[in-house]
């Protein structure tokens, strides 16, 4: 890809603030990211509110989705949530005195979306959780030293792997993607191919072995608990540089057709998907912990499929999803446009 200020490049951003271009590769990372947490959500979700990862989830049957699906999206989901406060953050105090308290409504807003989608949906959902860390350890991190916060970050993530993951990984993640943001590498991620193709082999050759320990692995052997989260957190990285490294071919194209569409509508997406997946649940019939994994990406294909093209339909005329235009809205305090300027 060209650089940020080629006119080429320019042309693939669209606006998401006054003077604050869209970052199109994070669009991209989050829908994919959306895919892979739907794949894991189907049958905890179908289980209305069971929390107990479901034997075709956990690795010990070898079954691609517990080694290339389960506790490998959540990583990502949380670096882009730190990542997305700390771009939030810059984009505020371009435009107001107290930038602090924008990011203070937003988090605040998260909560109350969370819970309702917690009592009135799905007792696992990730929103409150979010928005708890986000008050309690994002919010508080801005006052502190960008290397402060880079240092608290890697010290969490590997507490927590020694841990066997737990909320001290989002913690770490969040801490990660918003020391990322302040060194300027998100603002950067896209002006190299060599850089996220190293990194990836060296995450790809890192998670292999740890890959193949949890294939052979039961859900209740004590080691288990150890191996899931730092492959997770492994292939969630290669996931990612994987995904830098194509959006410099040719496949860009074609990548920011299927993910970007969800990404953009990423809340709305993850929040109908709930619905979704307990409306067609009942169809499908049988106990969901016994779906094959045939079944459970149908349902996940599905559900895709109807968000895409609802996405990509809503996203020609509106300038967000009806969620995060709401979102946006409790944020600064005031409504915003949403649809398309003529």
């Amino acid at each position: 890809m060209t650089s940020p200020g080629h006119p080429a490049a320019r042309a693939e951003m669209t606006v998401a603030s006054p003077g604050r271009p869209r970052i199109a590769a994070l669009d991209v990372v989050r829908g994919f990211a959306l895919c892979g947490i739907l794949l894991a959500n189907v049958q905890p979700i179908a289980n209305a509110g069971d929390l107990v990862v479901a034997p075709s989830m956990g690795g010990s049957d070898g079954s691609w989705l517990g080694l290339f699906v389960a506790q490998r999206f959540v990583p990502i989901f949380s670096l882009l949530f730190g990542v997305g406060f700390s771009l939030l953050l810059e984009s505020a105090a371009e435009r107001v005195t107290s930038p602090r308290l924008i990011l203070l409504r937003r988090l605040l807003a998260l909560l109350v979306i969370g819970l309702a989608h917690l009592f009135l949906l799905w007792q696992g959902e990730i929103l409150t959780a979010y928005a708890i860390i986000g008050l309690l350890v994002l919010l508080p991190s801005t006052w502190l030293p960008r290397w402060t916060v880079a240092a608290l970050a890697a010290v969490l993530i590997a507490t927590s792997l020694i841990m066997g993951g737990g909320p001290l990984l989002v913690v770490g993640l969040f801490l990660l993607g918003s020391a990322l943001t302040r060194y300027g590498v998100i603002g950067r991620m896209e002006n190299s191919t060599r850089i996220p193709a190293m990194l990836g082999l060296l995450l790809a050759a890192a998670a292999v072995p740890l890959v193949w320990v949890q294939s052979g692995l039961s859900f209740d052997d004590p080691s288990f608990r150890f191996i899931l989260p730092a492959a997770g957190l492994l292939l969630a990285g290669t996931y990612i540089c994987g995904l830098l490294v194509l959006l410099r071919t040719p496949l860009r194209s074609l990548l920011q057709a299927i993910f970007a569409p969800l990404g953009k509508m990423a809340l709305t997406n993850y929040l109908t998907a709930t619905i979704l997946v307990l409306a067609i649940s009942p169809i499908i019939g049988g106990l969901p912990n016994t779906w094959p994994s045939t079944t459970i990406v149908l349902i996940a294909g599905a559900i895709l499929t109807i968000q895409w093209l609802w996405s990509t339909l809503w996203l020609r005329r509106y300038r967000q999803g009806p969620i995060e235009w709401l979102w946006r809205w409790a944020t600064w305090a005031h409504r915003q446009p949403l649809r398309h300027a003529p």
